[in-house]
């Protein structure tokens, strides 16, 4: 299991250093707009700037993953991420749906490893 984790982590800090900075390259030239609701998203995402905010939360969260610092605190951030990345191919984008839910695996994964880290949260009383 700690080496499944292992992976996990690293394969999940890999993919979040790509993706968050190819969003800083790419915030000036977006990639083309998928068709329908999809597209309009993309272009209020890279219109409004709010890919500068996510992508900078990836590209930290990633690092923290690959340096194996401050772990929970990245799957803390990734989580949000992930759930919102989840949401968009569930509702509007059909096709990342696998990726996505591989991405959620790969969290649930270290995010088991890193349970007793959690498990604060999860008292009825503080």
């Amino acid at each position: 299991m700690n080496i499944a984790a292992l992976i996990a982590r690293i394969l999940l800090g890999l993919v979040f250093v790509a993706a968050g900075a190819s969003g800083f390259f790419l915030f000036n030239h977006p990639p083309p707009a998928p068709p329908g609701l999809a597209g309009q998203f993309q272009e209020v995402f890279f219109k409004s700037g709010w890919v500068l905010f996510v992508d900078g939360v990836e590209l930290v969260s990633g690092a923290l993953l690959l340096a194996n610092r401050y772990v929970p605190l990245a799957l803390t951030m990734l989580g949000a991420i992930i759930a919102n990345i989840l949401v968009f191919h569930f509702t509007i984008m059909h096709a990342g749906t696998p990726i996505a839910l591989a991405l959620a695996a790969c969290w649930m994964l270290v995010a088991y490893r890193f349970r007793a880290s959690f498990a604060p949260l999860l008292a009825a009383k503080a």
